[in-house]
């Protein structure tokens, strides 16, 4: 079985050794890298062209949103599934216009995180179950233009 290479981008390091241990517990994921800031992720990407980055929206230096654009423009078959802890509006639509095709807060991710990254990886896209339904549209939308 082929594995998803998956990069950790958040300036949290608790966060990324707890997603990194939640990701190491699944036999079809591996995490290749892990960076602390958008332009670190922006270089370990074009380095380690991992499948798909698990990439925090808020981050210093180079925030989530940019790193994203800057990724996709230089690496386009990485796949980013954006992690925030906000659920509003502008974040989502922020996050679908910089060309994540996944969303996940924060809170809720440990149980939709592994699911996240495969169907992200497969081509589709993930929101939170959390996220009210009508942003749901509006965001797949997004992907499609």
């Amino acid at each position: 079985m082929k594995r998803i290479t998956v990069l950790l981008a958040d300036d949290n390091t608790l966060a990324r050794r707890d997603i990194r241990k939640i990701l190491e517990l699944e036999d079809d994921l591996e995490v290749i890298g892990e960076a602390k800031n958008g332009h670190q992720a922006v270089a370990l990407v074009k380095k380690l062209r991992p499948a798909l980055v698990l990439m925090d929206i808020a981050m210093p230096r180079l925030d989530g949103l940019q790193a994203t654009r800057q990724i996709l423009k230089a690496v386009p078959a990485t796949k980013v599934v954006m992690l925030s802890a906000h659920g509003d509006d502008e974040y989502i639509e922020a996050a679908a216009n910089s060309g994540a095709m996944g969303y996940l807060i924060k809170h809720t991710a440990v149980d939709n995180l592994c699911q996240a990254i495969r169907e992200v990886h497969k081509g589709n896209t993930f929101l939170s179950p959390s996220i009210p339904k009508y942003l749901h549209k509006r965001y797949r939308k997004k992907q499609m233009h």
